[in-house]
């Protein structure tokens, strides 16, 4: 029978480390920030509202890494949904037509990124560089940097300001929908194990006749789709669509998914994992802004964070 040392020793500790941090990280700033109301179901719930779009993209974002490659456009393509989106309701007043063209033009951008990927076989991280250069310049284009401000009230109510049941937001309602969609996807489906597979050794895989060309194909497929559905809520929230939504997002969701125990290597996921070192990043954002701090002080600290992220990955590369 193996000591209780030697089980603790085995553990890989990047798997939980998320979900420790998190408790921590709650409970320190239960204490410190208790008469600035940090606890109250308000606050609680604002951060929810906060942590909904990086927590979406950092779904999709989660089957791209899982399948070892990486997607710096995801922010870029929801400020360019989100012009798009808003350009199409002050035009045709079509909650569906508006919804649809933005998110296909997700789906396009994430087509043009696996496209680029499998058949040049140019990495990842170059093809999506050039690619977050070219739509957010694209978005600041369209209208000339101007805001494209959103009047129906309907569809900012279902998207981004609503509530449900009284004080449940409907930005939480997605939020879970879109998490279980996607655990579901990744952990109970046969797509979800042929990415874990691709990531982990593509030639294995391949030989095992998985088209791993497809699965990549697939993954920036998804991340476009749900860049862009997040660019919706952006829009929905605000009211209106901005070339700046989005600033920043890439590396917010690579964070989360990496804190929640995505190895950067691929061949292994966490979609709860993710959601989790979302939670965790808008929580100390959070925290940090009752605090009082700077955002140049909250920007060091989000910078420490990716940091530690890809430390945990490797170290949980190696002990493997």
């Amino acid at each position: 029978m193996q000591s209780k040392g030697n089980i603790f020793a085995r553990l890989d500790w990047s798997k939980y480390i998320v979900y420790i941090a998190f408790v921590a990280v709650f409970i320190f700033f239960s204490f410190w920030l208790n008469d600035k109301g940090f606890i109250s179901v308000n606050n609680i719930l604002n951060i929810t509202r906060q942590t909904a779009m990086i927590t979406i993209m950092a779904v999709g974002m989660t089957f791209v890494i899982g399948a070892a490659q990486i997607d710096l456009s995801i922010g870029s393509t929801a400020a360019l949904s989100s012009l798009t989106c808003a350009l199409l309701l002050s035009t045709t007043n079509s909650i569906v037509l508006s919804i649809g063209g933005a998110i296909l033009l997700g789906i396009v951008i994430g087509a043009i990124n696996g496209w680029l990927v499998t058949k040049f076989a140019i990495p990842s991280f170059l093809v999506t560089l050039g690619m977050m250069g070219i739509v957010r310049g694209s978005a600041m284009w369209l209208t000339n940097t101007a805001a494209v401000p959103i009047s129906n009230k309907g569809f900012s109510a279902v998207f981004g300001v609503g509530n449900v049941f009284g004080k449940i937001p409907v930005l939480l309602i997605w939020t879970i929908i879109f998490v279980v969609l996607g655990a579901i996807l990744l952990n109970k489906m046969p797509y979800g194990k042929k990415t874990l597979a691709t990531g982990g050794n593509e030639v294995a895989a391949s030989f095992s006749g998985i088209n791993i060309n497809r699965i990549k194909l697939g993954a920036f497929i998804m991340s476009g789709a749900l860049s862009a559905f997040a660019g919706i809520l952006y829009a929905g929230r605000m009211q209106a669509g901005r070339y700046t939504f989005g600033e920043g997002d890439e590396m917010s969701a690579i964070a989360a998914v990496i804190l929640g125990g995505t190895s950067l290597a691929g061949g292994t996921g966490s979609i709860i994992g993710a959601l989790v070192g979302s939670l965790l990043m808008g929580m100390i954002n959070n925290g940090l802004i009752l605090g009082g701090l700077s955002v140049s002080q909250q920007t060091i600290v989000r910078g420490i964070i990716i940091i530690l992220a890809v430390a945990l990955s490797n170290i949980s590369r190696k002990q493997k």
